[in-house]
């Protein structure tokens, strides 16, 4: 049986929750919607359940300056830090990787800002060392996006690229990503690869492809 728990106004509160959701150790849920918002650049949110009702708390508005269009998986670190992925926006307009630290007083902070094209649009994956993992639609070498692992050093965390997609092994780079037993990372590409006839217009069909690290 099918139940709604929350119905977006398209306000303040919201509007296109475009990523899959995380829960709490308490049994809250966190998403995002892609737009929306008092600036209409995209929320992140809280549900919090009681009794047979769930009541929505907005946590952050983005306002464009500090990334839009969150449309990404959220993760969560050991300590209940929140870390997710604005497809555009931020200080040099090709998208944000944020953190909501510090569970029940959040606080927003920026950790990188992509130049254009960017546009970090996937969900965000860590490794055992507390190095972030995601990528991105657009840029690199050839345009056809990247893969990137950020790492935090000193209270700032440096982008290293770790593969330019070409076409041949894939374009738009924009799905959830997961790290086998050995380290390896998998994800997928939208578009590009084989299967070019059909209803792939030349461009091809999609790849799913991995990086050994």
């Amino acid at each position: 049986m099918e139940t709604v728990i929350y119905s977006f106004q398209g306000g303040n509160d919201g509007e296109n929750p475009l990523g899959g959701l995380i829960f709490d150790s308490a049994g809250n849920l966190y998403g995002t919607t892609a737009i929306g918002g008092s600036s209409s650049a995209g929320t992140i949110f809280e549900l919090s359940p009681s009794g047979n009702n769930w009541t929505e708390t907005i946590l952050h508005t983005f306002q464009g300056s500090d990334g839009s269009f969150p449309t990404g998986n959220l993760t969560a670190d050991q300590s209940g830090n929140i870390y997710g992925a604005a497809e555009s926006g931020g200080a040099d307009g090709g998208g944000t990787v944020f953190e909501l630290s510090h569970p029940g007083s959040w606080t927003f902070n920026v950790l990188y800002s992509f130049p254009r094209p960017g546009g970090p649009a996937g969900g965000l994956v860590f490794d055992g060392s507390g190095n972030l993992y995601g990528t991105t639609e657009a840029g690199g070498a050839y345009g056809d996006g990247t893969a990137y692992k950020l790492t935090p050093s000193n209270g700032s965390w440096a982008e290293t690229d770790l593969h330019d997609f070409d076409g041949s092994d894939g374009v738009y780079p924009n799905g959830g990503l997961v790290f086998d037993s050995a380290g390896n990372l998998y994800g997928t590409a939208q578009e590009g690869g084989g299967g070019v006839d059909g209803p792939c217009y030349g461009i091809g069909c999609g790849t799913i492809w991995e990086i050994t690290l």
